[in-house]
Formats: C-alpha cells, sequence, structure tokens
C-alpha cells in the first residue's frame, strides 16, 4: 500500500494517522517532492476507476492560471488533464492510496481510508 501526501494537509495527516492506529503497512510519497510521471499519473487513475478532472483540485491557484474549469472532459482531452497534473502536481487530490488488491481511493474520509485497509487481494 502506498500513500501519496502533502505533509501540510490536514487530510492527509489524518489518514497517516488512521493507517497507523490499524498497524498498517504502507509507504509514504511525498508527491510534491516524488513527483508521479504521466504514466505513474495514469496507472492510478486506472486503479481509482476515475478521469483525471476527477481528480484535480480545481480552486487551487494553478488551476484557475491554467483555465481548467474551461478545459473540456473528454477522452480527447485526457492526456492534455494528464500531462497538466504531472507538470503541477499540487492540482491531484490527496491524498491517494494504492490498495493491496490493485485498486486506490481518495482517502479524504475515514470511511475510505478503511475501504482502501478492507481491500485485499
Amino acid at each position: 500500500m502506498e500513500i501519496w501526501i502533502n505533509p501540510a494537509c490536514s487530510k492527509c495527516r489524518s489518514a497517516i494517522s488512521l493507517l497507523e492506529a490499524e498497524g498498517a503497512e504502507y509507504t509514504v510519497r511525498r508527491y510534491l517532492e516524488d513527483v508521479p510521471s504521466e504514466a505513474e499519473i495514469r496507472e492510478v487513475l486506472e486503479r481509482l476507476g476515475l478521469e483525471p478532472w476527477d481528480i484535480t483540485r480545481t480552486q487551487e491557484a494553478e488551476a484557475k492560471e491554467l483555465g481548467l474549469k474551461e478545459w473540456a472532459r473528454d477522452a480527447g482531452s485526457r492526456e492534455q488533464w494528464v500531462a497538466a497534473l504531472a507538470a503541477h502536481p499540487r492540482l491531484i487530490q490527496r491524498p491517494l492510496i494504492t490498495a493491496e488488491d490493485g485498486t486506490a481511493v481518495v482517502g479524504r474520509t475515514d470511511e475510505a481510508v478503511r475501504d482502501a485497509l478492507g481491500r485485499r487481494p
């Protein structure tokens, strides 16, 4: 299990605390420092079953500068969104947790983190 975090994020700290309390084995990835590649973002999206715009923090200043709210949300625009997330990792929703069964969740709630913990291969 891996969790992508921003240490300054309260939701990330909460998710880590819950993982610790449950005795989970996990690896922390500080994705603002260890920026995921476009291929890694595509893989996580596949695991999440989501599109890149579904995990984009559109209220961030960078999103507004890029004009993301006006970008098309369709198959033809998918790679543009993936490239933007790789170039501007702050736009990636957090925390992202990859579960042991090959899926992933956006762990913004305790329920989502517990869901990831319960997913076994």
